[in-house]
């Protein structure tokens, strides 16, 4: 009988558990759907943006949605389910490809980064934006926008408000580069290559990458997205320096005066778990594991998931949050995307003449 009643408590906790998790992430689930559906309409734009600008209106219209019994689903969606996309967008990325591209584009890759992060971190000292949403914007701008600022956002933790911030900002600059990026290349003279391969660096979302590219003509796209895709590979070394930073943070904290350690340290908190599966999927699709044919269906559930992880971060977003920022966030992102972009003009043209 003791057994019995010992074995049950346990199913019947994580029962509860998952029934008060439903409800909110059932929701998230909706207003995702719905925010896909806008995306296909308006590509530009994506799906994962319309995710947190819904999820904000949809809160901010219908007061209930902010009730404390649908916050403990939003917080599945902006944690768990953010941490499953990263790991399914691992398998639209070839290993093999990277190598490939690697030897051409790594020295405008890494200065684009170094200019995006060391930008982030000057400049956002000299407009007073500190914390996390100039490390937000810093590696959006540097590496993949929203993918990157939900790959961040699972390990160091930002409020809501610093996220939507950081997603919007990207997003503002994302829409100028689709538009202007086409008609400066034809201007400047560039090759499909070199167009392609400023666009990889310089835009950051991987929809507004094709649609730029594309655009432009000639193999610009193809080879703007495997750039992409690479620069992509960026995230696990920057996302595992940040967790480990961040862990580093709290373990100062916990241990009670004790002299930090290193060995002190959770390693799961050093290399976050979703992160070995981003780096294992892509391993498993560079030797072949995982069928052409699937790559559509992964590419669609990832960015789905994302959608989702993103409208359970707008559904629990207080828009005052966002108006006490001020418009000095946009200003830093504005000032890094200009940065970025001539970066990567520059190091093209010196890497050429060397």
């Amino acid at each position: 009988m003791t057994v019995q009643s010992t074995a049950a408590r346990p199913l019947g906790v994580r029962a509860g558990a998952l029934m008060r998790r439903a409800p909110g992430l059932a929701v998230a689930v909706v207003v995702a759907a719905v925010a896909t559906v806008a995306g296909k309409f308006v590509p530009i734009v994506g799906g994962p943006v319309f995710g947190i600008v819904l999820g904000a209106v949809a809160g901010a219209v219908v007061p209930e949605l902010r009730a404390d019994r649908w916050s403990a689903g939003y917080e599945v969606a902006s944690k768990h389910v953010l941490q499953l996309s990263i790991v399914v967008l691992g398998t639209g990325l070839s290993l093999r490809q990277v190598v490939e591209v690697g030897g051409s584009s790594l020295p405008v890759m890494l200065g684009t980064l170094a200019v995006a992060l060391g930008g982030a971190w000057l400049l956002g000292r000299l407009f007073g934006v500190r914390g996390d949403t100039q490390t937000l914007i810093g590696v959006g701008t540097g590496i993949c926008g929203a993918s990157a600022i939900a790959a961040t956002s699972a390990v160091i933790k930002p409020k809501q408000a610093e996220v939507a911030y950081a997603v919007g900002t990207i997003f503002t600059f994302n829409i100028a580069a689709v538009l202007l990026f086409p008609p400066l290349g034809h201007l400047l003279g560039m090759s499909p290559h070199s167009f392609g391969l400023w666009a990889g660096t310089a835009i950051n979302d991987t929809s507004s990458v094709v649609a730029a590219s594309f655009a432009y003509g000639g193999d610009a796209g193809a080879y703007g997205i495997v750039v992409k895709l690479t620069r992509t590979l960026t995230l696990i070394p920057i996302v595992t320096v940040l967790a480990f930073l961040s862990a580093r943070r709290e373990t100062r904290i916990t241990a009670a005066g004790r002299r930090f350690r290193l060995r002190h340290m959770p390693w799961r908190k050093i290399v976050p778990l979703f992160l070995i599966g981003f780096l294992a999927a892509a391993a498993l699709d560079t030797i072949g594991a995982i069928p052409a044919s699937w790559h559509a269906s992964l590419s669609t559930a990832g960015t789905f998931l994302i959608t989702t992880a993103l409208a359970g971060i707008g559904l629990s977003l207080r828009l005052k949050d966002m108006r006490a920022a001020g418009s000095r966030p946009l200003l830093l992102g504005a000032c890094l995307w200009v940065a970025v972009a001539a970066a990567s003009l520059g190091l093209q043209a010196l890497t050429r003449t060397l």
